[in-house]
């Protein structure tokens, strides 16, 4: 994985459409719990789930740190680097499967690996 800071060749493109996958991943599934659930609360649903807070503690679980290269006054633990490295994994995947839909499983997956530790760390 390559940070911008890095290399003109990296993931930002991924990472985009990873957020989108995540997004709509996220509204769905409030949708699915409440088909009369208000747009506002679909919608903070979506922008809470793939927040860069959530995005950077599953990124962070999942080793990112140590596998993403940074330019060397760029900290690869940063939460926004973490962040944007795992939107681009997760945009790989639907690059990869050709679908969204495989890469909203793969972040749901990364969603519930997050919650199950920070319940487990109370």
């Amino acid at each position: 994985m390559t940070h911008a800071s890095y290399s003109r060749e990296n993931g930002r493109a991924l990472a985009v459409l990873g957020l989108a996958a995540a997004e709509s991943a996220a509204a769905l599934r409030a949708l699915a719990a409440d088909l009369d659930a208000a747009p506002s609360a679909v919608s903070r649903a979506a922008s809470e789930a793939a927040s860069g807070d959530a995005c950077a503690r599953a990124g962070a679980l999942l080793g990112i740190p140590d596998v993403v290269r940074v330019a060397g006054r760029t900290s690869a633990s940063a939460p926004t680097v973490v962040c944007g490295a795992l939107r681009a994994l997760v945009g790989a995947v639907a690059v990869d499967a050709n679908s969204t839909d495989a890469a909203g499983e793969v972040f749901w997956r990364l969603h519930a690996l997050t919650s199950s530790a920070a319940v487990a760390a109370v």
